[in-house]
């Protein structure tokens, strides 16, 4: 149920379901069995993320102290490439990447702990991206990392000519250009 990454504070999720001819049931957070695997909350707000075409790329953003936030991801409806980058300078991983397939279909889940950047592309049409952060959002706080960065070098799914971004994710600085927060 609980799977540590290769950087091991970011935790892929896996909720047990229980299923028949009508479908399945699935708890999808139960707070003390989440903490004693290392998610650790308390969760104050939930937000939820509609990207009608594949090849949305959302990120890689974050939020610097006092509002950081660790973030619990689920794709509820259609299917995600999920990354987080480690970005705290005294870190063994800092500059590393860890990646997972989150969709409708397995259910999983991503826990991407204060100190990380995180980001994903949507892989097919009508995804549905909900997650429970651990401070409110605080605009003056928000930050990102470009998503093409070199140095990181994130292996994002092919098959798509350029990821679709907004306007802000276009221009987020390169790792190398990050003040250090963490």
């Amino acid at each position: 149920m609980f799977q540590r990454l290769a950087i091991p504070e970011v935790i892929l999720i896996t909720p047990k379901r229980h299923g028949d001819d009508r479908g399945f049931f699935s708890e999808t957070y139960r707070e003390h069995e989440y903490a004693e695997a290392g998610v650790s909350g308390p969760f104050v707000q939930d937000n939820q993320a509609y990207s009608k075409q594949a090849g949305v790329l959302r990120g890689l953003h974050f939020q610097v102290p006092p509002t950081a936030q660790g973030k619990l991801i689920n794709c509820t409806q259609g299917k995600i490439f999920d990354v987080a980058v480690d970005i705290r300078r005294s870190s063994p991983t800092f500059g590393r990447y860890v990646s997972a397939e989150l969709s409708s279909a397995n259910g999983a889940q991503l826990f991407v702990p204060a100190g990380f950047a995180h980001g994903y592309m949507t892989l097919v049409e009508n995804c549905l991206v909900q997650y429970k952060v651990t401070a409110y959002y605080s605009p003056e706080d928000e930050h990102g990392l470009a998503w093409d960065d070199a140095d990181i070098g994130i292996d994002w799914p092919s098959g798509f000519a350029r990821p679709t971004l907004s306007v802000k994710d276009a221009v987020l600085p390169q790792l190398k250009n990050l003040e250090e927060v963490f």
